[in-house]
This record gives C-alpha cells, structure tokens and sequence, in this order.
C-alpha cells in the first residue's frame, strides 16, 4: 500500500492516541492520600481497591504499548512509509490497516 490519504490517517491516529492518553491518565491518576490499601486476612475495601490497582495498571500497561504503536504508524504516514511491513516492507493488507490503522507489521510478523 503505496497511496494514501496521508490526513485522514493522521487524522485517525491522532484521535485514537488522544484516547489513549486520556484512559492513561484516568488509570494512572494518584490514589487518594486518605485511601488505605492493603492485603488482609478478609477481603474489605482496600483488598479490593488493592485488587483494581493492579487490574489498572496491568491495562495501562498494555495501551501504553498501543500508544507506542499508534506513534509510530503516525512517524510512518508522516514518512511515506505507512502500510508496509516495518520487517519485510511489504504492503500491509487493506482489511488490517482498515480494521487497525496503526498496524506498522504485516499479519506474519505481528506480535
């Protein structure tokens, strides 16, 4: 995939990276100082604030890896690269880049 719109791709990145950081935020946000957590012999309040906590940042993790991907598709469409494999340079296919924009590698060498 050689042609494209180069605004409407960035356009589409820039609004899933906003939303991205938008989610980041909100689960990496500080707990509040009042807030006791901790693990106990019952399950209460804070064993389950506790709980969520690591819920959270094991899904911040995880768009924090999207962001890194929606950016580097956007450094690619900004290059004239976005929609060739970052391994093999080959054309991504159309449905994959329709269905996820941000896809910098070809279905044989995603993750």
């Amino acid at each position: 995939m050689t042609d494209f719109d180069q605004d409407a791709v960035l356009a589409e990145l820039d609004e899933k990276a906003m939303e991205l950081r938008a989610k980041l935020a909100e689960l990496t946000a500080p707990v509040d100082a009042e807030t006791v957590i901790g693990f106990g012999k019952r399950i209460g309040d804070g064993t389950t604030q506790a709980i969520q906590q690591m819920g959270d940042a094991s899904i911040a993790q995880s768009l924090a890896g999207t962001l890194d991907q929606v950016e580097r598709a956007r450094e690619k469409a900004l290059d004239g690269t976005w929609g060739r494999c970052d391994v093999c340079q080959e054309p991504i296919p159309e449905g994959r880049l329709s269905f996820r924009p941000w896809s910098t590698t070809c279905v044989d060498y995603a993750d």
